[in-house]
C-alpha cells in the first residue's frame, strides 16, 4: 500500500482540488512526498451527505457484522506491517517501540468494541410489561433501547497518531454505536492518516458496509474542520487537542440551528500529591518514577504529570535532590511538530519569569528538542497566580510547596478539572489521603494511588475524561468500553407490535440477553 496524497470519501479515493499541503518529517522538517490535495467545502458536503445516507442502513446491520468490520480494521492495521510504522515514525518522531505498542493498543480498542457489540449489552434493553388489568388505568407494554446519534466528525490528535486518530478510540466507539464517521486528518500525520483510512475503506468493502460509513478529509487551515462541525448531517464531534481548538469547535457546534455535542479532550496537568509518610519511606523511588513519567513521549502524553504538591520539610528536600539527579540524565526527544516545541519553550519562559517560581531541575539539551524542566513555588504564590495552573504541553512540571495540610487541601480545591489525580500515600497518611479524596473526586476522572498516570488501560472501567477544561463534557470518557455511550441515545417503543419492533427488542431476538424487566435486571 502506498501513500498517494488522497482523501477518502466512502469507496472513492482521490486528490482534493482545494490546494496542496505537504507532510513533514518531525525530526528534520524535511517535506515527505507526495504532496496532498486539500479537500474543498464541496467535499465536506459530499462526505457528510454520503454518511447521512449510510446511517440507517449501517446502524440496522446485525451486531456481529459490524463487529466483524471493526475486527477487519484491526487486522488490516497489523497487515500493513513496517509500511505503517515507518511512516508514522517519520511524521511523528516517535520511536518504533512506542509506535508498535500504540498500534497494538489501537487494534485492542477495535477488538474491545467488537466484543461489546457481540455481547449485546450495549443496547440497554429495558421492558416494562403490559398490565391491562391495572387500576385506575391499564399500562401498555413499553420497551427501550439505545441507537446511534448519526454521523460523527472525528479530529485526529497530534500526540497519538494511531490510538487517538483515524482508527482510534473516537472512531472505534462511534462505529460501534452505529454512527458513520468523517475524520479530519491531523496535518502532522497526513501519510499515516491516508494509510489507515485505506485500511478502513477496504475493511468496509470486505465486510459489506454501506458506502459512506467512513471518510477522510484533508485541510490546510481551519475551514474544513469548521465546515464539518457546522454541517447539518453531523450529529456529534470527537476531538483531542488544545483548549483553544476544542473551545472553538464547541462554540461552532453550539451556534448551529440544531446544536450538537462536542466531546473534546483539551487540557490537564494531572496533579501528584506527595504525602509525608510516603515521601519519608520511599521518596527517592517516587522521584525517579516521576521523572520517567514526566519525560515519557517528550512529555506529550495527555496524562504526563505537570503538577506536584507536597508539604515542606527535609524529606521533600531529599525528593527534589533526587529529581534533579534523575532528570539531569534524561536525554531530550523530538517533539511532534515545531509548533508544539515552540509553544513548550514559551511556556517554560513564562514559568521562569513568574513571581516566586524557581527552576530546580533540568534535563539534557540538544538542538531542536525540548529541555525538560521542573520548577517550584510556594502555595500562596500559586494560589495568587491562576496562570501557573495552565498546561504546558511537554516535559515540564511545577512543584507547589505547602506549609501545612490545610494549605494542601486549599490548593486541591482550587485546581481546575483534570484527567487524573494521583496520591502517593502510606498507611500513616490515611487521614490526609481521605481528606483529599473527596475534593479530588470532584476534580478528576481517574484517581490513582501509588502509581503514575501515564499508561491508560483500554478496558471496561477506564475513565479518560474529567471536569472542564480536561474535557468539554465531564460525563463521558474517550477511552474504555463506556466511550460508546457518547454516541448513543435512548428510544422508547410503546405498544409497538412484535413484527414492527426493532429486532433487538423482539421477544425472540432478545432471548438469552440481559434486560431490565419491570425494574429487575435479568436474562430472558
Amino acid at each position: 500500500m502506498h501513500v498517494l496524497g488522497h482523501m477518502i470519501i466512502g469507496q472513492r479515493a482521490f486528490r482534493g482540488l482545494g490546494g496542496e499541503v505537504d507532510a513533514y518529517a518531525a525530526a528534520t522538517g524535511e517535506a515527505l512526498g507526495p504532496t496532498f490535495g486539500v479537500s474543498t467545502l464541496a467535499d465536506v458536503d459530499t462526505a457528510c451527505e454520503l454518511a447521512d445516507d449510510a446511517f440507517d442502513a449501517y446502524r440496522q446491520l446485525p451486531d456481529a457484522q459490524r463487529a466483524r468490520f471493526l475486527e477487519a480494521i484491526g487486522e488490516g492495521l497489523l497487515a500493513l506491517g513496517d509500511t505503517l510504522i515507518e511512516r508514522v515514525a517519520l511524521e511523528s518522531g516517535l520511536p518504533r517501540a512506542r509506535l508498535e505498542g500504540e498500534r497494538l493498543r489501537t487494534v485492542n480498542q477495535l477488538k474491545l468494541f467488537a466484543n461489546l457489540l457481540r455481547d449485546g449489552g450495549w443496547h440497554g434493553r429495558v421492558l416494562d410489561t403490559a398490565q391491562p388489568q391495572r387500576q385506575p388505568l391499564p399500562r401498555s407494554d413499553s420497551r427501550q433501547r439505545r441507537i446511534g446519534l448519526g454521523p460523527v466528525a472525528v479530529f485526529g490528535a497530534s500526540n497519538f497518531p494511531l490510538a487517538f486518530s483515524v482508527a482510534g478510540g473516537d472512531t472505534a466507539s462511534a462505529l460501534a454505536a452505529g454512527c458513520p464517521v468523517i475524520v479530519k486528518a491531523h496535518p502532522a500525520h497526513l501519510g499515516t492518516s491516508e494509510l489507515v483510512a485505506r485500511v478502513i475503506q477496504r475493511a468496509a468493502a470486505d465486510t459489506g458496509m454501506p458506502d459512506g460509513v467512513f471518510s477522510l478529509l484533508i485541510d490546510k487551515d481551519i475551514a474544513i474542520g469548521q465546515a464539518l462541525v457546522k454541517h447539518p448531517a453531523v450529529q456529534a464531534v470527537g476531538f483531542t487537542g488544545s483548549r483553544r481548538g476544542g473551545l472553538a469547535l464547541v462554540q461552532a457546534a453550539q451556534a448551529r440551528p440544531v446544536p450538537i455535542p462536542v466531546y473534546a479532550e483539551m487540557s490537564s496537568i494531572n496533579p501528584l500529591f506527595l504525602l509525608p509518610a510516603a515521601l519519608a519511606a520511599r521518596g527517592q523511588a517516587i522521584a525517579r518514577c516521576f521523572v520517567d513519567s514526566l519525560v515519557l513521549g517528550a512529555g506529550q502524553f495527555c496524562t504526563n504529570p505537570g503538577l506536584l504538591l507536597a508539604l515542606e520539610g527535609p524529606h521533600l528536600v531529599s525528593f527534589v535532590s533526587e529529581v534533579a539527579q534523575a532528570l539531569a540524565h534524561k536525554a531530550p526527544a523530538t517533539m511532534l511538530t515545531p509548533g508544539i516545541l515552540g509553544a513548550y519553550r514559551q511556556g517554560v519562559e513564562r514559568l521562569e519569569q513568574a513571581n516566586g517560581v524557581a527552576r530546580i531541575a533540568v534535563g539534557q539539551t540538544a538542538e531542536g528538542t525540548p529541555q525538560a524542566a521542573v520548577f517550584d513555588v510556594e502555595a500562596a504564590s500559586f494560589l495568587a497566580n491562576p496562570a501557573l495552573a495552565d498546561e504546558n504541553f511537554g516535559p515540564s512540571a511545577l512543584l507547589v510547596v505547602c506549609r501545612h495540610p490545610d494549605e494542601l487541601l486549599q490548593v486541591a480545591r482550587a485546581l481546575e478539572g483534570q484527567l487524573t489525580a494521583t496520591l502517593h500515600a502510606d498507611d500513616e497518611d490515611a487521614t490526609l489521603a481521605a481528606a483529599l479524596l473527596g475534593p479530588l473526586e470532584r476534580k478528576a476522572g481517574r484517581i490513582l494511588f501509588n502509581e503514575f498516570p501515564t499508561g491508560v488501560e483500554v478496558n471496561h472501567s477506564m475513565v479518560h475524561g474529567g471536569p472542564f477544561p480536561a474535557t468539554s463534557d465531564a460525563r463521558s470518557t474517550s477511552v474504555g468500553a463506556t466511550a460508546i455511550d457518547r454516541f448513543l441515545r435512548p428510544v422508547c417503543y410503546q405498544n409497538v407490535p412484535q413484527a414492527l419492533l426493532p429486532e433487538p427488542l423482539r421477544d425472540a431476538h432478545g432471548s438469552g440477553q440481559w434486560w431490565r424487566v419491570d425494574g429487575t435486571l435479568l436474562k430472558r
